[in-house]
């Protein structure tokens, strides 16, 4: 299996975000250091959940930091920037970085960043699908590109620097899974689902699910009982305030999560526990599913890099047969 990391950026209560954004790139270096194959970062605008507006500015951050390790975004959001634009930055980042840059997207939602980047609601709800042909045409062998579509109309202009890269595309609904499956590119699964979830969304997909890729929360601790009472402990601080940053571009109402239940949720399904549960937990996520990429969510107490350097000593090992560095 190819294990990574997620990082949110996850604002905690009294906590600057300039203060979170360093302990996140110190994340990237200490899941380097632990083993980890890759860390993909997470964009949000305007509020607590995720202080990080620009993964791929992060990324580029944290691919000086590191000589081995993947990076990738989770997701850039596709409805409030232009595509071109967009693959210019993943073409510098996959030839600088030696190939080690993955472009995850995503559709994003009805949110107040459509109004402030003046992308507008229609980019949502019409605009994906141009989006991303316009990202996979920039991303290909072609040296050139146009558009001449609802969203995007330009003549032809270099792609300088080009590249041929595959991006990710986060998958939260039956229609973007058959987008992506139409366009053949690997899917980004959420931490929302369980296995049966996954596999209902992989089936709909067809084919070989090892290429996709998994969110699932992980935190390890002593024993299982101490490590589900530290995640119910804590991150409903950070989730609560959080998610309710999300604002409707339009006034439009949205679901609203009992923070309790999903906490609950997250830490039944999910590798939440001690290190032969935590590993036995993502070996059943795999044999359940096909998968072969998991990023981990270490965030749910506040401390990712601890975490990181606990499950890549206590709990990597076991899933990889290789001796991890000692947790420090």
């Amino acid at each position: 299996m190819r294990i990574g990391i997620f990082l949110i950026a996850a604002g905690f209560p009294g906590i600057p975000p300039e203060v979170t954004l360093t302990q996140t790139l110190d994340a990237v270096v200490a899941a380097e250091q632990a083993g980890f194959d890759d860390v993909w970062l997470a964009e949000h605008h305007f509020m607590s959940y995720g202080v990080c507006p620009s993964p791929v500015t992060l990324a580029a951050l944290a691919l000086g930091r590191t000589r081995r390790i993947g990076l990738g975004t989770a997701v850039s959001v596709l409805s409030t920037q232009h595509p071109v634009a967009l693959a210019e930055q993943a073409a510098m980042l996959h030839h600088l970085s030696g190939g080690r840059f993955t472009l995850g997207v995503g559709r994003g939602g009805p949110w107040v960043d459509l109004e402030v980047f003046g992308t507008g609601v229609e980019r949502f709800e019409r605009g994906f699908p141009e989006a991303l042909d316009l990202l996979c045409a920039c991303l290909s062998d072609d040296r050139a590109v146009a558009a001449a579509g609802e969203f995007f109309a330009f003549r032809e202009v270099a792609m300088v620097p080009a590249a041929r890269l595959r991006p990710v595309v986060a998958c939260t609904s039956e229609p973007t899974v058959r987008l992506a499956a139409a366009r053949g590119l690997p899917m980004l699964l959420g931490m929302h689902l369980d296995d049966a979830g996954k596999r209902e969304m992989l089936d709909s997909y067809g084919g070989s699910p090892a290429e996709h890729v998994a969110v699932v929360v992980a935190h390890v601790a002593g024993s299982t009982a101490v490590a589900v009472q530290e995640v119910r402990e804590r991150m409903p601080a950070w989730l609560e305030p959080g998610l309710a940053g999300y604002v409707t571009v339009d006034g439009r109402e949205r679901t609203r999560r009992d923070t309790g239940a999903y906490v609950d949720f997250l830490t039944r399904v999910h590798p939440v526990g001690s290190p032969e549960h935590c590993a036995e937990v993502i070996a059943r996520t795999a044999q359940a599913t096909g998968l072969r990429r998991l990023l981990l969510m270490v965030e749910a107490t506040g401390d990712p890099a601890g975490s990181i350097r606990r499950l890549g000593a206590e709990v990597l090992p076991r899933l990889t047969g290789r001796a991890g560095p000692p947790a420090r």
